[in-house]
């Protein structure tokens, strides 16, 4: 398994530079690293000096770079499609429906993109992967498309079993499926061979996100006001989704010591200028990716206090809203809801309290 490093920040702020001088630096470790580019543009081929494609190619010792064209990956996802409805369907018909011809709906792009990584990742072929992404708000609902897609399928599947419709078509769901599938039906629209493995791969990118050895974004920003706060929203918005933000790469500026106390308790790296195509002194400047597991995590739970500590920095108790609808305590702060499962021994338990401290909010159970 690889680590996979992305970078976080305003546009302008040189996260493809940085991401590149990372990849090159873990490469020099004798790293095997592959470098994949959400950037289909001529540009990214200028900046590394040689032509990319939709498939890893090797720009350097230990160092692959792909770009991730969504009309390839599209084809690709299709053809294993196609493979699945036939291991599960007697007659299958989308057979007759060709990738060449499939166009892109917004929104396909990130998910194709999120399976690109999966799979590059459990290749076996990779130590690490850059992955150089749109690095917004859309970067993080793309990672956090495991833990939201789990919420989805937990929370319908218990009421879909719950609801008149399904109680009453449970009888016929076996005989009716016996003469379609090839796989024995239950009756759990959830519980099938297909959708086990979907659930699995779903576990295993949540688990993924959740381990700062696994998955870790750094900040970069400039000594830009704007860029600072566009950082600091997107530090915040990144425990939303579990994800362990590893400190802040500061581009373009000496004022380290200005900047520091925006971003504490995370560690604040000044980078040099890159001149013409000297990369070594930007890869020198890089920081010790490893320490990620040292920031702040995302998120705490004391079963012994019956108490659940959330880091949310860069937001204020006025932008955080708290719920508990349903089942699970719902967060919404920066635009993204999280769901909270709460280990067995809280579950079910009713908010009794929640209070904003130190970045921190802290719910009592």
């Amino acid at each position: 398994m690889a680590l996979v490093l992305t970078f976080l920040g305003k546009g302008g702020t040189g996260r493809t530079t940085v991401a590149i001088a990372a990849a090159k630096q873990l490469a020099t470790q004798g790293k095997r690293v592959l470098f994949a580019s959400q950037d289909t543009s001529p540009a990214l081929s200028v900046l590394l000096g040689m032509p990319l494609s939709a498939e890893p190619q090797e720009i350097g010792p230990n160092l692959k770079a792909v770009q991730l064209q969504t009309t390839a990956l599209l084809e690709q996802s299709w053809e294993e499609l196609k493979k699945l409805e036939a291991q599960y369907l007697r007659s299958p018909f989308f057979k007759v429906v060709y990738g060449q011809e499939l166009g892109v709906l917004p929104g396909m792009d990130g998910a194709l993109a999120l399976d690109a990584i999966r799979r590059y990742d459990g290749s076996g072929n990779y130590d690490a992967i850059v992955f150089d992404s749109d690095g917004d708000q859309s970067t993080l609902r793309i990672l956090g498309t495991p833990e939201i897609m789990s919420w989805y399928i937990r929370r319908f599947r218990q009421v879909f079993a719950d609801s008149d419709l399904g109680k009453a078509i449970a009888p016929f769901v076996q005989p009716v499926a016996a003469s379609v599938l090839n796989v024995n039906w239950t009756g759990d629209l959830l519980n099938q061979p297909g959708a086990n493995q979907m659930n699995s791969t779903l576990e295993q990118g949540k688990a993924a996100v959740a381990d700062p050895n696994r998955v870790a974004a750094y900040l970069v920003t400039t000594d830009a006001p704007d860029a600072i706060a566009v950082a600091k929203y997107l530090w915040g918005s990144a425990q939303q989704i579990g994800l362990t933000i590893g400190g802040v790469l500061l581009n373009r500026s000496e004022r380290r010591e200005a900047v520091q106390p925006e971003f504490a308790p995370l560690p604040v790296h000044q980078l040099p200028n890159r001149t013409s195509q000297d990369w070594q002194p930007l890869m020198q400047a890089m920081p010790d990716f490893s320490a990620a597991t040292q920031a702040p995590r995302p998120i705490r739970v004391d079963v012994a206090e019956r108490k659940v500590y959330l880091f949310l920095p860069g937001f204020d108790k006025k932008q955080v809203k708290l719920t508990q609808y349903g089942p699970e305590v719902t967060i919404e702060a920066g635009d993204q809801r999280r769901n909270i499962l709460l280990p067995p021994e809280l579950r079910g338990r009713q908010v009794t309290g929640a209070k904003f401290q130190d970045s921190y909010l802290i719910i009592s159970l």
